[in-house]
């Protein structure tokens, strides 16, 4: 080992990628250890670190060249010890100079003087923050002002984050690429216009508001009129996920939807307002879209909307199928609370997509107009690789049984399907049409039943979503 030369070693352990085995490995020899201590770039941390800044400042000391990190105390309690706190903050910042990814999760003791000492860290790209709930808008701001390099920014339950004067100087920047704010409540809709010129620049957007708690502001005129008057190219935008969210007509993030020329995915979950108008604009202009997401909401009980049915139809669909010639990946659900006659989707609407698009992937949750009829037209789906039906409650043992007749479908997953028995897996049971197939919660099938439907086979069986 003495005789081989540095580069050979280094891409040998280069090539170990497990934190236990690298750590297996550094002990061989004093030479690895060195080698290894030189070239780790990446430590993740959490509970078993104790006492955590001394610890901290230990493996900064044997890890120079640290440039990710990650910090979790997910499933702490107080006896295994104190958290990391600023402290350790100030630590990683004076030790780690290459730092340029840090994730902190369920890091309960890190307030707004901890990002500040991170504000010093000018290589700093990527931070990922995850429930930590004494920081505060003024934290990020103090961060963002000096980090002017962030172009990956993710705030996940940060419950005291109420002001927003830090987004609005990222926007300034224009150095963001990647943005998720998921259930941070003072953060609305109508605070992402504070983007302003980042817009062009941003790549990935995941906006998730806190579907049991909603911080109601009131934007005057002025905030609507900022809308329609900025022009919000998004000509980069990539990915698109928005949780929860109002999509107002004419502003907002409306604003957005039509303007995204390069957009490959799109996530809509239970977002209210969303009209066909949205998505025929967003598939005219998304002619590269490769993945789209529907989970569409089914509460019609309000006034507004029993006066005005923001629904979305088959019109979309079709809109989908004439422009997005690159789609392969298709899923569409409807909430719980939805009926059978409320479905937007029409049988037609569905295979339109399927029929015009090389769709790969199809994903059905209670999707009461998909049925036999259905399963039946698949068969001529000729990019059809993995099917996912749940809740699909229309279709029979005779549809499940014209599976076998499917050109190229190799994964199957069926959950909470009531019409399927043990009979629709009799044409598949010793044929290895399938790679892969799981059946959950399924309460008319065995686990006997499906042995041999597939190469691969998982069953699991909970019946409590019944009662």
């Amino acid at each position: 080992m003495d005789e081989l030369p540095d580069q050979l070693v280094w891409d040998i352990l280069g090539r170990v990628r497990k934190t236990v085995d690298r750590n297996s490995v550094s002990l061989a020899c004093k030479r690895l250890y060195e080698l290894d201590n030189e070239q780790r770039s990446f430590l993740r941390v959490g509970c078993g670190l104790d006492p955590a800044n001394e610890a901290l400042a230990s493996l900064c000391n044997r890890f120079p060249n640290l440039t990710k990190v990650e910090i979790t105390y997910s499933g702490w309690m107080s006896k295994l010890g104190k958290q990391m706190d600023d402290q350790g903050l100030l630590i990683l910042s004076g030790n780690c100079p290459s730092l340029s990814d840090l994730t902190l999760s369920y890091c309960t003791f890190i307030t707004d003087m901890g990002l500040r000492h991170l504000a010093s860290c000018s290589k700093l790209s990527a931070l990922k923050l995850n429930f930590t709930p004494r920081i505060t808008g003024c934290g990020i701001l103090s961060l963002v002002v000096g980090c002017r390099n962030l172009t990956i920014l993710h705030l996940i339950r940060c419950l005291n984050v109420n002001s927003v004067e830090w987004l609005e100087y990222l926007g300034k920047l224009e150095t963001l690429e990647d943005l998720t704010i998921k259930n941070c409540r003072a953060i609305g809709e109508g605070d992402l216009i504070k983007l302003g010129p980042s817009w062009q620049k941003l790549k990935r957007l995941q906006f998730e508001v806190d579907a049991n708690y909603r911080y109601m502001k009131v934007y005057d005129r002025l905030a609507v009129d900022r809308w329609q008057r900025q022009l919000i190219p998004c000509e980069n935008m990539q990915e698109l996920s928005l949780v929860n969210c109002i999509i107002s007509p004419g502003r907002g993030l409306a604003c957005v939807l039509g303007k995204c020329q390069n957009l490959e995915k799109i996530h809509l979950d239970m977002c209210v307002g969303v009209r066909d108008s949205d998505i025929v604009s967003l598939a005219q202009k998304s002619s590269n879209l490769r993945s789209i997401s529907l989970r569409v909401p089914s509460d019609f009980s309000l006034p507004l909307l029993m006066n005005n049915p923001l629904r979305l139809t088959d019109d979309s669909l079709k809109a989908i199928a004439q422009n997005c010639l690159m789609l392969e990946t298709v899923r569409i659900s409807f909430s719980d609370g939805e009926f059978p006659s409320f479905s937007s989707f029409t049988l037609n609407g569905i295979l339109s997509v399927i029929q015009n698009c090389p769709v790969r992937e199809l994903a059905l949750d209670h999707v009461y107009s998909f049925n036999d009829v259905g399963m039946e037209a698949l068969c001529s789906a000729q990019h059809l690789e993995t099917l996912e039906l749940v809740r699909c409650q229309e279709i029979t043992d005779e549809g499940l049984q014209l599976v076998s007749q499917f050109p190229r479908l190799c994964v199957l997953r069926l959950s909470k399907c009531l019409g399927i028995t043990n009979d629709g897996f009799k044409t598949l049971v010793g044929s290895f049409k399938l790679d892969s197939l799981a059946v959950e919660d399924c309460p008319q099938i065995s686990e006997r039943a499906i042995h041999g439907a597939a190469r691969s086979i998982s069953f699991r069986q909970d019946l409590t979503w019944m009662y």
